[in-house]
């Protein structure tokens, strides 16, 4: 049996390395208004661990009429998952395969406290292994082993002001990014004309980094002309599966909607900027690269932020940072239509004191 858990927390979990972590009152809610989310990808005889039974019934049968109204009855097939409610103790003679939206120490302790046995669960070491590889050092290093002609991209480990200074005065503007951090947030951004000497916030803020995370990762600011990523799944021994596309856009880094389109669309969508034999190329090699580094230390989804840069010619930078855990772009390709014609925006909004995901068509 299969229990499926959104914690959208997990990031600033994985930030904190507590295992006593309580999340924000954001993150929470956030967890209470989407917990249904699971749903989309469940299959029949699948749990759906929720706050709100009742609430995540209801809301998951609005999305899903939605759903099909917009996306056609294709979509969803077989998708009959079973709500639980999160206080419900869990027994440890249920034979539980655990899949949340991300691992971490928090969402382990919280699972014994509920009763399951640490043989179902992975290992503090285990977990331990999955939050260094979510460090943005990881993206750093799979970077220059993605360099080809027609990608640009450069990341560098940063401890102290003077190391920023000397890179702020080689590039002019900088992206600095704590190395744990979930999206939109633990990003800071630097010019000529405001260095971190001559800025108390900025410098506030790198300190507190360093001393908390160890090291800040500075990058050169890219003039973007648009986010996208890839999708994929590590099956813990070597191998890495290509899911698809990911076509998304953001606002000052946080993440804002998703396209739902065929994979052929979105292959459109990007070839008016570089060539799909790179972006084939890119891919080859994330599979390549990744299935060393994940043997036998990772399974499960993840994803890679890219993005289209402005210059002379449009470039790729082919890693951005890396998602070890689920993230909405294979939301997304769930809800991908087998009609080229069909292209939708999948959107989480704040509306009436409350999240919602909504669909809507282009």
């Amino acid at each position: 049996m299969r229990l499926h858990i959104f914690n959208p927390e997990h990031d600033i979990a994985l930030a904190s390395g507590l295992s006593n972590f309580t999340a924000p009152h954001a993150g929470r809610q956030l967890r209470h208004d989407l917990g249904f989310l699971p749903a989309v990808w469940a299959k029949e005889g699948d749990v759906v661990m929720v706050d709100d039974v009742d609430q995540a019934r209801a809301a998951w049968q609005r999305l899903h009429h939605r759903i099909h109204t917009l996306l056609g009855d294709e979509i969803l097939v077989g998708a009959k998952p079973e709500f639980a409610p999160a206080k419900l103790p869990l027994s440890p003679e249920h034979n539980y395969s655990i899949e949340p939206w991300g691992w971490n120490s928090a969402l382990r302790a919280q699972l014994q406290r509920r009763g399951l046995g640490a043989e179902q669960l992975p290992t503090e070491e285990q977990l331990q292994t999955i939050r260094l590889l979510s460090h943005r050092r990881t993206a750093g290093a799979l970077l220059p082993k993605l360099r080809v002609t027609g990608t640009v991209g450069e990341t560098f480990e940063c401890s102290t002001e003077e190391q920023v200074e000397s890179l702020l005065a080689q590039y002019g503007h900088l992206v600095l990014k704590a190395p744990w951090s979930s999206s939109g947030r633990g990003l800071r951004f630097l010019s000529s004309k405001q260095n971190i000497n001559n800025s108390e916030h900025i410098a506030g803020w790198f300190r507190n980094v360093v001393d908390t995370q160890g090291s800040v990762m500075v990058e050169p600011y890219y003039n973007k002309v648009k986010d996208f990523g890839m999708e994929f799944f590590s099956d813990g021994v070597g191998g890495i599966d290509y899911l698809g596309l990911s076509v998304f856009h953001t606002t000052n880094g946080a993440y804002t909607g998703n396209i739902l389109a065929t994979e052929k669309v979105k292959r459109e969508m990007i070839s008016h900027y570089i060539s799909m034999d790179l972006i084939e190329n890119i891919q080859g090699k994330i599979c390549r690269e990744l299935s060393e580094v994940f043997n036998g230390k990772y399974r499960g989804s993840f994803g890679i932020d890219m993005m289209l840069v402005n210059g002379e010619q449009c470039q790729l930078h082919p890693c951005v940072e890396i998602n070890l855990r689920r993230t909405m772009g294979h939301v997304a390709l769930s809800l991908s239509p087998a009609d080229d014609e069909l292209r939708c925006v999948m959107r989480i909004e704040y509306t009436e004191g409350n999240y919602k995901l909504t669909i809507n068509r282009l």
